[in-house]
């Protein structure tokens, strides 16, 4: 049992920069328990797996090293990447098919743009301590579906933040963003999802559909700059539309390679 394997990373136009995805074509399902294997083998933020059902159109999911979630912006753009470099995809826009509904991705030059669903935030009182676990005193505090949004006051104290995991990963499930107004782009944010394998995500496109109502409502406009400040940092354009985000940014081709079974 051969597959094909990429890894890209998306939202960046350089190498190193970015969230790395392992992106794996099939030509039909496998077990979820050898998905889950191969996603924990790759050690990646998350492995994407799409299987196509028409023209222009594909079933996909994606699993972290040790679960399936059910959405990843980042593993998204990079299976539309393979779809068009290595697939030689000529018609776009495409439909992805998801646990979170279809999911349009279309092109804009080199850059692709996803069409995804709106995670409007919600005030919340957080969990006692996890404010202290995360290192930080919020202005604001927020949840979205499985996500939480601490809102700080500038991006030097979403840069300086120094999470203690494993007491994260004790308080909550959930997702945990920090975000502040950017010195250059309209918002900045790290994300940490420790409790799901992930102690910080490099760039999430998911957390951008929670983020980018947020700040469209706060700045009163509906297309704003982003940056993810990780380590490897991640540049993304948001456009809120409703009840939907779009998404864009690029991809860059870093190994391809065969899994063999």
């Amino acid at each position: 049992m051969d597959f094909d394997v990429y890894q890209v990373a998306a939202f960046t136009n350089a190498s190193f920069g970015g969230n790395p995805a392992a992106v794996i074509p099939l030509r039909e399902w496998i077990d979820d328990e050898l998905m889950q294997m191969i996603a924990a083998e790759n050690n990646l933020s998350e492995t994407a797996f799409f299987v196509p059902v028409a023209d222009s159109e594909w079933e996909i999911r994606w699993f972290t090293p040790t679960v399936e979630v059910p959405l990843c912006g980042h593993a998204t753009l990079a299976s539309a990447a393979v779809i068009r470099d290595k697939l030689a995809q000529s018609d776009w826009p495409i439909t992805l098919h998801s646990k979170s509904g279809p999911l349009v991705v279309d092109q804009d030059g080199e850059r692709f743009v996803l069409d995804l669903p709106s995670n409007p935030p919600q005030a919340v009182t957080l969990p006692a301590g996890l404010a202290e676990a995360m290192g930080v005193t919020p202005a604001e505090s927020y949840i979205g579906k499985d996500i939480y949004l601490l809102i700080l006051e500038d991006e030097r104290a979403v840069a300086q933040l120094a999470p203690d995991f494993s007491r994260v990963s004790a308080l909550t499930e959930h997702g945990v963003i920090v975000s502040a107004p950017g010195d250059n782009v309209d918002f900045v944010s790290r994300f940490f999802a420790p409790a799901i394998g992930i102690d910080e995500d490099p760039v999430t496109g998911a957390a951008h559909c929670l983020m980018t109502p947020y700040w469209s409502s706060r700045l009163q406009k509906n297309v704003l700059s982003a940056a993810q400040i990780s380590a490897r940092v991640g540049q993304l354009v948001c456009e809120q539309r409703g009840e939907r985000v779009r998404l864009t940014g690029s991809a860059v081709f870093f190994l391809s390679g065969r899994i063999s079974l």
